[in-house]
């Protein structure tokens, strides 16, 4: 039904900055609120950031005044903007988003993941 794909990560020195996408395609009549996760290794996923579909924004504190989330509507895309980037912050980003199906269906489900490696 739903699909979200992501793109972007990769390794980057501290100091560095990042863009992450998360596409989402298929039988999509809108979408709420749409999310970036993060999942460290041996930690559990935490919240990064989340945007409504009028574009208000939530962030985690460890993350307020370097991470940006946007939205394209028109797209149905998610963007993550990671300045300033610590080694603290690798890990693997997933996004999510809340779909209405229109028809009264709904869908909510994952990116695949993407990996950030952040070098000190």
């Amino acid at each position: 039904q739903v699909q979200l794909v992501q793109s972007g990560g990769g390794l980057v020195q501290s100091g560095g900055s990042l863009r992450l996408s998360c596409a989402a395609s298929g039988s999509i009549f809108s979408i709420y609120t749409m999310a970036w996760y993060r999942q460290a290794p041996g930690e559990q996923r935490e919240l990064v950031a989340d945007i409504t579909n009028g574009g208000t924004t939530n962030y985690a504190d460890s993350v307020k005044g370097r991470f940006t989330i946007s939205r394209d509507n028109a797209k149905n895309t998610v963007y993550l903007q990671i300045d300033s980037l610590k080694p603290e912050d690798t890990a693997v980003y997933y996004c999510d988003a809340d779909v209405d199906l229109g028809g009264g269906g709904r869908w909510y489900g994952w990116g695949q993941g993407t990996q950030v490696t952040v070098s000190s």
